[in-house]
């Protein structure tokens, strides 16, 4: 059967370009070799979220008399807790059923390879195999858990992500290697559902994408929750002989060995484009990652690739912003390429995490005069009547022209409030009409506008 354009891979990059494609007019076909909904929906963002969302409550329960309520005898059920991730990733996979009927996009259930003459193989579960054509072919293929040679997954006793979120029973102890997102929402989710954490980072921050500030206060908060933070080690080999594992860490005062039921490789992820067939197609790539123009066209004509298999930022968002951008210029409509300076960034531990544009760190090295604000959440009443006063917000101006180049926020419900900033920066609003931006009172996001004071010298309520 021929298409317009096949899309290879559901996840949101996938199924939000195969539905875009729909909606402009395009006879879609969407290839996909396990679940609708990719690893996001499956096995990450949306599963994971669930997990830290049954944490939080066990949380607020362990600290409910600071709320003047009594809760006596509760306890977790972990089973249930993953099993209520499960029936959300689930439910949520459906529901992407139901949008690829509503916008009649063929779903190919399959191993997808690529060939010449734009075609496109797919081996099926029975074991028979298919070729489809597509004046347009996308590849959506994502990512994986990436493997160390020092930390070989075996599925039990050295897990990735996706192990992580579907164990049979509790780990009394956890060390968790790597403090990027996957890391430290895991460590947070053990933490505070009982398991002893302990995370190994490389380098001498937590999170290190982040802001300095930022990465420093969630230090002061991860250790204040009870998880134990090594900096500037590396996990040089474990034993797995035992019970349990035997963890060799390399630290800068010497090698330590700690004992843990489980070891989470948390170290990054790894494009999906092994016998892909893009060696035989002539799509070059490079650091294993597919090459492409700012609109995502690869090397070779009608062939196309979006998301965690090309580089850039690996987030959801990105990927379904960048499959929307791609079908749009293939259907000669005018669309600009997308700004990656402007990508926010979230993480869902506790406190929470969100930023977008320079770190201050970034913003000097870029040769700005800076005037920085930062409004601590101590000083909001809406954080202090809520119980959640660790954080701030950080905003970083352009001291020449008042563009706002970057924010970095921790704290409660902050990847809800990023949204504001990545506008504001789109439009180019400056630090004095931000300032001049009523907020409601009192709500987490007015700390935004006192930020923006703070920069200036007019913060009211500091």
């Amino acid at each position: 059967m021929n298409y317009d354009i096949i899309v290879i891979g559901s996840g949101p990059g996938g199924y939000v370009t195969a539905i875009r494609a729909s909606q402009l007019g395009f006879k879609t076909a969407i290839i996909e070799k396990e679940s609708l909904g990719g690893i996001c929906l499956n096995w990450g963002c949306i599963p994971t979220k669930a997990l830290l969302k049954s944490a939080q409550v066990f949380d607020y329960l362990k600290h409910a008399a600071d709320y003047g309520i009594k809760a006596e005898n509760f306890s977790a059920d972990f089973s249930a807790v993953i099993k209520r991730s499960r029936d959300v990733a689930d439910g949520m996979s459906k529901g992407i059923q139901f949008l690829m009927k509503k916008n009649k996009i063929d779903v190919i259930m399959g191993t997808a390879k690529v060939k010449s003459g734009k075609k496109v193989e797919v081996l099926g579960a029975d074991g028979k195999t298919s070729t489809h054509e597509a004046a347009h072919i996308i590849l959506a293929t994502g990512a994986r858990s990436r493997q160390l040679p020092n930390l070989p997954q075996d599925g039990k006793k050295i897990i990735g992500y996706r192990e992580a979120m579907t164990l049979p029973k509790q780990p009394a102890s956890l060390i968790v290697v790597g403090s990027g997102a996957i890391g430290v929402e895991f460590a947070y989710f053990y933490a505070a559902m009982g398991t002893k954490v302990t995370v190994v980072e490389f380098l001498p921050n937590l999170v290190p994408v982040e802001d300095e500030e930022v990465s420093k206060q969630l230090e002061k908060s991860f250790k204040k929750a009870g998880i134990e933070v090594m900096l500037e080690s590396s996990v040089e080999s474990v034993d797995t002989k035992g019970s349990g594992c035997k963890v060799n860490i390399k630290t800068k005062s010497g090698n330590v060995t700690i004992e843990a039921d489980i070891v989470l490789s948390a170290v990054g992820i790894e494009a999906n484009i092994t016998g892909l067939g893009l060696e035989e197609t002539g799509i070059k790539t490079e650091k294993g990652k597919i090459l492409t123009d700012k609109f995502y066209a690869t090397n070779v004509p009608g062939y196309y690739a979006i998301g965690d298999c090309v580089s850039g930022q690996a987030l959801a968002h990105v990927a379904s912003a960048e499959g929307i951008t791609c079908v749009e210029k293939i259907k000669g409509l005018h669309v600009e390429p997308i700004d990656y300076n402007n990508i926010p960034g979230c993480t869902y531990c506790t406190p929470e995490i969100a930023s977008v544009g320079y770190t201050e760190k970034k913003a000097k090295e870029a040769g700005y005069e800076l005037k920085i604000g930062k409004f601590p959440f101590t000083a909001s009443g809406k954080a202090k009547a809520g119980g959640t006063p660790d954080g701030f917000i950080k905003l970083i101006f352009d001291a020449k022209y008042g563009e706002l180049l970057g924010a970095h926020m921790i704290g409660a419900n902050v990847t809800e409030m990023i949204a504001e900033i990545v506008a504001i920066r789109k439009l180019e609003t400056t630090g004095h009409e931000l300032i001049k931006t009523i907020h409601p009172h009192p709500t987490m996001s007015e700390a935004i506008m006192e930020a923006a004071a703070a920069a200036y010298g007019e913060v009211i309520h500091l």
